[in-house]
């Protein structure tokens, strides 16, 4: 994932992250709770320090549950998936998973209207 404009810095403040990544603070906290590979370091005063593969990893989820309207459980079993594929994190997952948002809505469809076709016949 590309990251947008950043300062050539090797860390950013929770509020630079937040910023860049056009989410609230406490969706970073939500989702450092929720996605384990997401742990930025701490300054002795606890302050999160984050470095740009934490930025890459918070965009990745911000695409997965916003764009890809996936759930934050999906978008950790695609994470995860994509881990043990061995895949980049930029990368498409491989497999019959890559496409299955549409796919599954399209099955879904097709399953109702079966349905209805056999509630009408008398099936």
């Amino acid at each position: 994932m590309e990251l947008p404009f950043v300062p050539d810095r090797e860390f950013f403040t929770m509020r630079e992250a937040a910023r860049l990544a056009q989410v609230p603070p406490h969706t970073l906290r939500y989702w450092e709770s929720r996605f384990g590979d997401l742990r930025p370091a701490r300054r002795p005063g606890g302050h999160r320090r984050y470095t740009r593969e934490d930025l890459e990893l918070v965009l990745e989820i911000k695409d997965l549950i916003h764009r890809r309207k996936m759930t934050v459980a999906g978008a950790r079993r695609a994470l995860l998936e994509r881990r043990r594929g061995g895949a980049a994190p930029g990368a498409p997952a491989a497999g019959p998973a890559a496409d299955a948002g549409p796919s599954m809505k399209l099955l879904r469809e097709v399953k109702k209207e079966i349905k209805m076709l056999l509630d009408e016949f008398g099936r």
